[in-house]
C-alpha cells in the first residue's frame, strides 16, 4: 500500500510539475525574471562593462552597416573573378572617398542653401498657413468648431515656442555633453574604416571561428544559427539602405521636375526617413505637403501626384524586389514593434528594433525546437502523431484485406 501511495504521489508530482507545459513556462519565466532581479542588484559591477560596451558601439555600428553593404561585392569577385580581397576593398574605399568628395561639393553646399533659406522662410511660411486656416475658418458653417481650432493654433505656437527655448537652454547648460557628442562623432569617422578594412578582409571566417568554441555535437546547429542571423541582419540592411536610396532618388527628380521649394533638402529627408518603415515616407511627406500649400494650389497638387507615383513604383516594385518577406514579419507585428520599441528606446529602438526583433526569434525558435526534440514534456505530440500514424496504417490494411 506505501508503494501505491508513494509513486501516485510521484505520479502527481510528474504530472503536474515536471510534464507540464504550463509549469514548465512559469518555472522558466521566474528564471527570467530572477536573473534579471540579480542583474540590478550588481548594477554597480555592469556599469563599467555598459560603459565600455557604449563606447566602442558607434564605430562598431557603422561599420557593420557598411561591411553588409559591401561585402557582397567583396565576395563575389573573389569567387567570380579571384580577385584579392585586400584588393576590392582598397578600390572600394576610393570609390566611397570620391563619392564623398562628389557630395561635400555638389549636394552639401545645394541642401545648406536650402536649409538656410527654408529656417530663414519658416516664420513667414508658418503666419501663411495660420492666415489660410483662420481665412478658411470664416467660413460660417465652421463656427462651431472656429473656437476649438484657434485654441489649437495658440497651443501649437506656444508648444513650439517653448521648445525651441528648451532646446536653446539645453544646448547652452550643456556644452560638455555637446563636446563629447562631438568627440564621439570624430572617434567614430577615424575608426570605423580600420574596423570595416579588417572585417571585409577576414569576416568571412569569423563564424566558422565562433563555431569552435561549441560543443562538438552542437557545431553544426549552431553554425546554421550564425548563418540564419547573419542572413537576416544583412538582408534588413541592404533592404532599407537599397530602399531608401532610391526613395530619395525618386523625390529627388520628382520635386525636380514639378518645381518645389527646397525639393532636394526634402528628398533627403524622406530618403533618411524611410530607413523607418511604414511611417517615415509619411513623416517626411508633411513638410513638402506644407510647403506645397504654401506654394499654391497647383504646386500640393503637383506633390500630391509626385507621392502617388512614388508611393506606386515602392510598393509595386522596388520594395517587393529588394526586401520581399525575409523576415517573415507581418506588418501588424512590425506596427506594434515600432510603437513600443520608440516608446523604450526611442529612435535607436524605432531604426534598431526590427533586426534584433528578427534575432532573437531566430534565437527563441531554435531554442524552443530543441527544447521539444530533447523535453518529454512535449512527448504527448509525439505519441499523438504515432498512435495518428498508426490508425492511418490500420485503416490501409483494412482497405487492402477488403479489396482482397
Amino acid at each position: 500500500m506505501e508503494q501505491k501511495k508513494s509513486r501516485k504521489k510521484a505520479n502527481f508530482f510528474e504530472k503536474w510539475f515536471l510534464d507540464n507545459r504550463f509549469s514548465v513556462i512559469l518555472f522558466n519565466l521566474l528564471l527570467f525574471f530572477l536573473i534579471i532581479w540579480v542583474f540590478n542588484k550588481i548594477s554597480f559591477v555592469l556599469n563599467p562593462a555598459w560603459m565600455f560596451f557604449s563606447a566602442i558601439l558607434p564605430p562598431v555600428l557603422l561599420a557593420t552597416i557598411q561591411f553588409y553593404v559591401m561585402n557582397p561585392v567583396v565576395d563575389w569577385l573573389e569567387k567570380k573573378w579571384r580577385v584579392p580581397r585586400v584588393l576590392t576593398i582598397i578600390v572600394l574605399f576610393l570609390i566611397v572617398v570620391v563619392a564623398l568628395i562628389w557630395i561635400i561639393n555638389t549636394i552639401i553646399p545645394i541642401v545648406q542653401e536650402q536649409i538656410n533659406s527654408l529656417v530663414k522662410n519658416w516664420p513667414k511660411i508658418w503666419d501663411d498657413a495660420v492666415n489660410a486656416t483662420q481665412n478658411a475658418l470664416r467660413d460660417p458653417r465652421l463656427n462651431s468648431v472656429r473656437s476649438n481650432i484657434d485654441k489649437i493654433i495658440d497651443n501649437t505656437q506656444k508648444t513650439l515656442f517653448k521648445s525651441g527655448q528648451t532646446t536653446v537652454n539645453v544646448a547652452l547648460t550643456n556644452i560638455s555633453s555637446a563636446v563629447s557628442i562631438i568627440t564621439m562623432i570624430i572617434m567614430t569617422l577615424m575608426t570605423a574604416p580600420f574596423l570595416l578594412f579588417f572585417m571585409l578582409k577576414d569576416g568571412h571566417n569569423l563564424r566558422p571561428y565562433i563555431t569552435k568554441f561549441a560543443p562538438q555535437r552542437w557545431q553544426k546547429s549552431f553554425g546554421k544559427l550564425l548563418w540564419d542571423i547573419n542572413n537576416a541582419i544583412s538582408s534588413y540592411i541592404r533592404g532599407q539602405i537599397t530602399v531608401a536610396f532610391w526613395v530619395g532618388v525618386m523625390f529627388a527628380i520628382g520635386y525636380t521636375v514639378v518645381g518645389l521649394p527646397y525639393g532636394y533638402t526634402l528628398a533627403i529627408l524622406a530618403g533618411f526617413l524611410n530607413l523607418i518603415p511604414y511611417f517615415g515616407t509619411f513623416i517626411a511627406f508633411i513638410p513638402a505637403l506644407v510647403i506645397g500649400i504654401m506654394t499654391s494650389v497647383p504646386m500640393l497638387i503637383k506633390v500630391l501626384i509626385v507621392f502617388a507615383i512614388e508611393q506606386t513604383i515602392e510598393g509595386r516594385v522596388i520594395s517587393p524586389l529588394v526586401m520581399g518577406n525575409k523576415l517573415e514579419m507581418h506588418p501588424i507585428t512590425t506596427i506594434l514593434l515600432l510603437i513600443g520599441a520608440s516608446a523604450v528606446w526611442g529612435l535607436w529602438g524605432v531604426v534598431f528594433g526590427i533586426p534584433i526583433y528578427a534575432v532573437l526569434k531566430i534565437i527563441v525558435s531554435r531554442v524552443y525546437n530543441y527544447y521539444r526534440k530533447v523535453s518529454d514534456v512535449f512527448d504527448d505530440d509525439a505519441d499523438s502523431a504515432t498512435e495518428d500514424a498508426s490508425s492511418d496504417k490500420n485503416k490501409q490494411v483494412k482497405t487492402n484485406s477488403n479489396d482482397n
